[in-house]
């Protein structure tokens, strides 16, 4: 499987161009740019894109759609039903949309792409999981092994998405996107983040400061801090991708929130 990666110099946010070989099928996740890069990677590999499969709605991970589809203007947009009207809403003009429901497969060549619904920072944000059919021995398809998930904003290595911007759902969402979804792929399986580093399944379980929490590996903080200008309590902060921090806080009615770590303050 052949992943290129384009990273745009201010948001830090990743566009990914995959097939299963030199003159093979391929497509994109994501298009926050630069795309050229990309561009240029495809005709060097001599590639045919059919599909850009749009993780959520955010301007970082869909400002470049339309310049994917100058160069292939047969390209099919793909997104969610609820990340299709949250993009709408927001005046960016992508040109035509196809929706993706959580759930469905869509073959490309040897490879299989699986949409996963990964909810949290956007209510209808999909994860992307990858699998490569190997090859039987009879010369036959095979069985598809799982080999990537593109996560857009949903986890980082080391870090999490926030539950507050624009289209977010919920703290208990996020948690279960990736403790009942991402964590439960096979531990090899590589992420590939919507921004900064890659990093696989094994390596979030074991390090991301979200996850060890959760496992209950590490305790819960419990430092009064404000948090949005309201009273809460500090649970976690940890390093971010762009070098600020997230924080988990606890608000006073009991509820959880993933917020940027420069909107908390302790004493």
């Amino acid at each position: 499987m052949i992943v290129e990666t384009s990273t745009h110099p201010q948001f830090v946010s990743n566009t990914y161009l995959l097939a299963d070989g030199d003159g093979g099928p391929a497509f994109f996740v994501d298009a926050g740019g630069p795309v050229e890069p990309l561009v240029e990677a495809a005709e060097r590999l001599g590639l045919a894109p059919s599909h850009v499969l749009l993780t959520h709605h955010h301007f970082d991970h869909v400002s470049e759609t339309a310049k994917l589809r100058e160069r292939w203007p047969g390209l099919r947009v793909l997104i969610s039903p609820r990340e299709h009207e949250l993009l709408q809403a927001t005046g960016v003009e992508v040109g035509e949309l196809w929706e993706i429901e959580a759930g469905e497969r869509l073959p490309l060549g040897r490879l299989e792409v699986q949409a996963l619904a990964t909810p949290g920072h956007t209510s209808g944000m999909l994860s992307f999981l990858v699998s490569e059919h190997a090859g039987a021995p009879d010369g036959g398809s095979g069985s598809p092994v799982p080999g990537a998930v593109f996560t857009g904003d949903t986890l980082f290595k080391d870090s999490v998405g926030g539950v507050r911007a624009p289209g977010h759902s919920t703290y208990g969402d996020l948690r279960e996107s990736i403790m009942g979804t991402l964590m439960q792929l096979p531990q090899a399986t590589v992420i590939y983040p919507g921004h900064a580093d890659t990093t696989t399944v094994a390596d979030e379980w074991e390090s991301n400061p979200f996850i060890r929490v959760w496992r209950g590996l590490d305790p819960e903080g419990t430092e009064r801090c404000t948090a949005m200008d309201r009273p809460a309590t500090l649970v976690l902060r940890a390093p971010d991708y762009d070098g600020g921090t997230k924080a988990w806080v606890r608000w006073e009615d009991g509820s959880d929130d993933i917020v940027p770590g420069s909107q908390v303050s302790t004493p």
